[in-house]
């Protein structure tokens, strides 16, 4: 596989965990979960470590001389979807973040 296929699947695989997070209820109170709540803490950062790779990789593409337009985004989409993971680790976290 080549590196610069590797932030496509993060992109892909990051959406996907996303999606199946927030279809469970992660941004619900916690009553309403349909998963337990270390289950979504596991599959959120596995999510986390899955498009920060993929930036980090995108990056390390970008710095060689690279620089595609399609990279750059999917680069930049990894790094916003890990941002993402982040954030919501944090709001599932008993007393970590406020509900917005």
């Amino acid at each position: 596989m080549k590196k610069q296929a590797f932030p496509w699947i993060a992109l892909s695989l990051g959406l996907l965990v996303m999606v199946t997070l927030l279809g469970a209820g992660a941004l619900r109170p916690a009553d309403e979960h349909a998963l337990p709540l270390l289950t979504m803490l596991i599959v959120d950062e596995f999510g986390f470590f899955l498009t920060l790779i993929g930036a980090i990789v995108g990056i390390n593409g970008l710095s060689k001389g690279s620089v595609r337009i399609s990279l750059l985004i999917t680069t930049l989409a990894c790094a916003l979807l890990a941002a993402g993971f982040l954030l919501l680790g944090l709001r599932l976290w008993p007393g970590g973040f406020p509900a917005l």
